[in-house]
């Protein structure tokens, strides 16, 4: 990066930030209120939002804690709005998402039954944040999902499994460092580059027919390394840089999930993509 780039992240930083905290949303609200106005099982899709969306937090997340702004902002334009725990361990509260993937994968079938048989709605969208993005995968093309699931947005999604910036690959020179991973968080082992989860999710291509898949990066994230191996390959894919819609926006890893409206109004569209509007830099106040 160029020396006046770095001094120009500072104050795109204040920028984008002070934008969020003026910009008119329920995220403020459901600080005090984190579950207001989603998972409510009496709510009815309506015409212009007919599909239930569901929410997939990330590893060491949960079903609040992860979705604290972007629930709230989806309710607020009148979606029916749902979000689960999954891969949760024995003894250890809170977070999540650290169970193997392909009994999370079984999870989020369950759930989605469930929220499909409250609405009466033939298909959901999924919006995953991280392993929320990837494992929707697994559920998709392995347990019978693409009959069940209209769309799949995936915010920095693990897709192709990640080195964590190279630190995976030093674990060959621990010996034991691999199986205790493996013993102690699978999900996290399953998560790893070319790991045997990783080799059976993506073997005979990326995606599945009648699902349309769209992929949010960040080139600044520092868990999903390289950034571009969240990408997927194959029909109905839209793969987006979050900097080339706002090349002011400098959300790394979490923030892409929790805090950025513009990242979130890009998922709108990718939601509702008859009534999409242009995601700039400005999209922040909307």
């Amino acid at each position: 990066m160029l020396p006046w780039r770095r001094l120009l992240r500072p104050l795109a930083v204040l920028t984008l930030t002070a934008a969020a905290l003026v910009a008119p949303t329920g995220a403020a609200q459901a600080a005090t209120a984190p579950s207001s106005g989603w998972n409510n099982w009496s709510c009815k899709p309506s015409a212009a939002h007919p599909r239930p969306v569901v929410l997939v937090h990330g590893t060491f997340g949960n079903s609040v804690d992860n979705w604290l702004g972007f629930a709230p902002y989806l309710v607020h334009r009148g979606y029916c709005v749902y979000s689960l725990d999954y891969g949760q361990l024995p003894g250890v509260p809170l977070f999540n998402g650290l169970g193997p993937i392909e009994k999370s994968a079984g999870q989020l079938d369950a759930f989605v039954d469930k929220v499909l048989a409250s609405t009466g709605a033939a298909e959901a969208d999924l919006v995953g944040h991280s392993q929320g993005g990837m494992m929707p995968r697994y559920y998709l093309k392995f347990l019978g999902g693409a009959a069940e699931v209209n769309a799949l947005v995936g915010l920095a999604p693990d897709n192709h499994g990640t080195t964590l910036s190279g630190l995976t690959q030093l674990l060959p020179y621990f010996p034991g460092a691999q199986d205790l991973i493996s013993t102690a968080t699978p999900g996290l082992a399953d998560q790893i580059a070319g790991s045997a989860f990783q080799q059976k999710l993506n073997a005979g291509g990326d995606t599945v027919p009648g699902v349309a898949y769209t992929v949010i990066a960040t080139q600044y994230d520092e868990v999903v390394t390289p950034y571009r191996s969240a990408f997927l390959d194959g029909p109905g894919v839209r793969n987006v840089v979050l900097q080339d819609l706002c090349p002011l926006d400098l959300s790394e890893h979490v923030a892409i999930g929790l805090t950025d409206r513009i990242a979130w109004h890009e998922a709108l569209n990718a939601l509702d993509p008859a009534h999409a509007e242009r995601t700039t830099c400005a999209s922040v106040f909307d």
